[in-house]
């Protein structure tokens, strides 16, 4: 299960890749790195979302640092999103939208994303907020949180605020100079 999962998770990045086939640069590879977790391991329970009237919501919201080298050439600016494809099925839950954010950032640090920064136009989550928002991942088996930095070719105030990951994902179309992703997982303690 949790193969196909991962194997539905690489189609997704497959996709946005296909939008462009320019993938690295001279420099190396397009990469998105944490030094709060490794790919494919458990987040901090500090880093799980912090909502009292939900019994899931376990932790504190604070955001996972996260940097990222080597954005294809050409890029003028990212986008971010947070997707849990497990959450609230069939659609999954979209935790955190971001974009606009300038090709001089190259990275948040610890906390920095967990209100809105005027370092990227923050769009809107499934819970209708601008900035990141950690898990609330029900007990059972974790659930995979994907991190997925997509290099543009938009000037960072190219796109109105507000826009859901679907929206983004339909504005970037012809847009998108590559991808990179990083996973984590998270389940109730």
């Amino acid at each position: 299960m949790l193969r196909k999962r991962m194997v539905l998770i690489a189609a997704g990045l497959a996709l946005v890749f296909a939008w462009s086939g320019e993938r690295a640069n001279a420099q190396g590879v397009f990469t998105i790195t944490s030094p709060s977790f490794k790919d494919g391991e458990r987040l901090a329970t500090k880093n799980a979302g912090n909502n009292k009237q939900n019994p899931n919501c376990v932790g504190e919201n604070v955001s996972p640092a996260l940097s990222w080298s080597n954005p294809p050439a050409g890029t003028k600016s990212y986008a971010l999103l947070m997707f849990d494809p497990e959450g609230r099925p069939p659609g999954g839950v979209s935790h955190w939208v971001a974009y606009g954010i300038p090709v001089s950032v190259t990275g948040f640090a610890e906390g920095e994303v967990s209100q809105q920064t005027d370092k990227y136009t923050g769009g809107k989550s499934l819970m209708g907020l601008p900035h990141y928002f950690g898990p609330c991942t029900p007990p059972g088996a974790p659930h995979h949180y994907t991190f997925t930095l997509i290099a543009t070719d938009l000037e960072p105030n190219a796109l109105q605020p507000g826009m859901t990951r679907d929206e983004l994902i339909k504005a970037l179309d012809g847009h998108a100079k590559g991808a990179t992703g990083i996973i984590g997982t998270f389940s109730k303690p």
